[in-house]
């Protein structure tokens, strides 16, 4: 039984660890999300426009719902950056 409790306990470890790495990544989906959509393309320099593309499409990609997690995970944090500036 030993065995069978390290076993368990390193599995917990591994998923807190994808958990967190999909909290993080859900906040640069989000972040990246918000910037690309205030981004005026006609603006950008060409490479930047590439890369902003590039951005888009891949969170494009995502499903509506991690999407909208994402965009969620955000929100949070510019209000509450706006409401330190107020």
């Amino acid at each position: 039984m030993p065995h069978r409790d390290q076993e368990i306990a390193l599995l917990r470890r591994e998923v807190e660890l994808l958990m967190g790495e999909r909290e993080l990544l859900l906040r640069i989906a989000g972040a990246a999300a918000a910037l690309i959509a205030t981004l005026d393309s006609r603006r950008l320099p060409v490479a930047a426009v590439e890369a902003a593309d590039l951005v888009a499409t891949s969170v494009n990609q995502l499903s509506e719902e991690t999407l909208q997690d994402a965009l969620r995970s955000v929100h949070a944090e510019i209000e509450e950056e706006g409401a330190a500036r107020a």
